[in-house]
């Protein structure tokens, strides 16, 4: 599937649930960030899971904390290697991204598991 097509069929939930798996999160994320700017991003995203997590009947499995945190740690690896422009090239060059568990090098698990997170991004970082 291409990149424009995997976008929106995102927005127009019609994506299939197998699709948008944590590779799929990761996916969108680095397609939205190449899109528009950090800010952008970020609300793009919210609304586009949101969406889709509703029109799943799921509506409850957003996260805020964990949304912003992958897309501070792929924003923060395409400033590094900005000449790699395609989502397969990314992909291969980044995959401890495509690890769920990368989070627990930056955020205990109590603060991914508080309910306040869920709702508003948490800066709460392991040092």
């Amino acid at each position: 599937m291409t990149d424009d097509a995997f976008l929106e069929a995102l927005e127009r939930c019609t994506l299939p649930e197998t699709a948008f798996d944590h590779g799929g999160h990761v996916r969108a994320g680095y397609l939205l960030l190449r899109r528009h700017g950090f800010p952008d991003a970020v609300a793009e995203m919210r609304q586009r899971i949101r969406t889709y997590a509703k029109s799943l009947g799921k509506a409850d499995r957003y996260h805020e904390t964990i949304t912003v945190a992958f897309l501070v740690l792929i924003n923060a690896a395409m400033s590094r290697r900005p000449a790699v422009d395609d989502w397969p090239s990314f992909a291969r060059d980044h995959p401890e991204l495509l690890d769920k568990s990368v989070l627990a090098r930056y955020y205990r698990e109590d603060v991914i598991a508080a309910p306040e997170a869920r709702e508003i991004f948490v800066l709460n970082p392991i040092n």
